[in-house]
């Protein structure tokens, strides 16, 4: 039987994910003379790391699982491990083949057989759920905690952790990008008329004062919070998913820190501000359960105006932007473009859906228990 299920979406986009991260940075295409395929033939390379094995593990491994859970719950019946595992294997393979166009990028076969592995566990993990009755369970779980209408919900709110992993000005401060869209648009207009038409800032901003940054943070933390009451069944269940989103928040924002500044400064991002931010989150998100869902997604939408509002008055600190060159020059350099693109994008994909979900009939009634 057929069901809908997220994790379509989640597939969807991770295999936009690998595909950025494998072709990164989209420069210098040419044709260098070599059979696409030659690679397969290739004598195996003579270093490689240890990262370089985790990562196309890692990076295959969740597109093989997503893509298992898609199709099994599409009805495509036992065919979906072997199609589940057919496809990431033939990405991989477009992939690779595509890399022999970038001088930057050196095709592989054993990236290829890792990837091929990693999408191989994937799916591994995704049938040993099923045979553990773990899916069924998760689908009851889903059906008890989550309205029917909540797929965009929870496909944003699975991507926030990781737009969070891309360092920010301001702590969980995501869609800060007035200054490079200034600076995009200018270069793009240079010597024609139309440059003029930017609305470029004529004196330099203030930055937020500690109390405004606060206020800023809190705002930030409620919105995926109000986003998951919306198709919330019962306050209960509202409380404890207030205290996970937080305690997640918390913990990306300490991972982030620890990748970009060191581990000994994974939590140097916890000033008094970000501490009041916190607690502000924490007793507005409290107050909210009693909310009905249409109220929690206009809320919501205030909350991004707000938030996106004062973020985008704020210069970015020339401090904070030598940081990322750390980031950037880094391990992570074939992924730090993806994540910020996810840290540039998520607010306005959240306002977009909030509007959706507000113009939407509402008849539904509220679950409460």
């Amino acid at each position: 039987m057929k069901a809908r299920t997220s994790a379509w979406p989640l597939a969807l986009l991770f295999a936009g994910m690998v595909v950025y991260a494998s072709l990164y940075p989209f420069t210098g295409w040419r044709d260098q003379g070599v059979v696409p395929l030659a690679f397969l033939q290739a004598p195996l390379p003579q270093y490689w790391t240890g990262f370089d094995i985790a990562s196309n593990l890692v990076g295959y491994a969740p597109l093989g699982f997503l893509l298992a859970l898609a199709l099994r719950r599409s009805g495509v019946g036992q065919w979906a491990w072997l199609v589940a595992l057919a496809l990431p294997v033939l990405l991989s393979l477009a992939v690779e083949m595509l890399q022999s166009y970038l001088p930057m990028r050196v095709p592989s076969n054993v990236d290829l057989a890792l990837n091929a592995l990693g999408a191989a566990l994937g799916v591994a993990l995704a049938m040993l759920i099923e045979w553990l009755g773990a899916l069924r369970r998760w689908s009851q779980i889903r059906a008890n905690w989550f309205e029917p209408s909540a797929h965009g919900g929870l496909v944003l709110l699975a991507l926030w952790p990781f737009a969070l992993l891309y360092p920010q000005p301001v702590p969980f401060g995501l869609g800060q990008v007035r200054d490079r869209l200034e600076d995009a648009l200018t270069t793009l207009l240079m010597d024609t008329p139309f440059l003029s038409w930017v609305p470029v800032r004529q004196t330099a901003p203030a930055p937020l004062s500690p109390l405004a940054e606060a206020f800023c943070i809190g705002l930030c933390v409620l919105t995926p919070l109000l986003m998951g009451y919306a198709d919330m069944r019962s306050r209960i269940r509202r409380l404890f998913f207030c205290g996970l989103v937080v305690a997640g928040a918390v913990c990306v924002a300490g991972l982030s820190a620890a990748l970009t500044y060191g581990p000994d400064h994974a939590w140097a991002w916890l000033t008094p501000q970000a501490q009041l931010g916190l607690i502000l989150a924490v007793v507005v998100g409290v107050s909210c359960v009693l909310m009905p869902r249409r109220m929690c997604n206009v809320v919501m939408l205030l909350c991004l105006a707000v938030s996106l509002a004062l973020l985008n008055g704020a210069p970015i600190s020339p401090y904070f932007a030598q940081s990322l060159e750390v980031w950037e020059q880094g391990r992570f350099i074939r992924f730090h473009g993806l994540s910020q693109w996810l840290g540039w994008m998520w607010p306005f994909a959240a306002l977009v859906f909030g509007l959706l979900a507000v113009s939407r009939s509402t008849a539904t009634p509220t679950h409460a228990n």
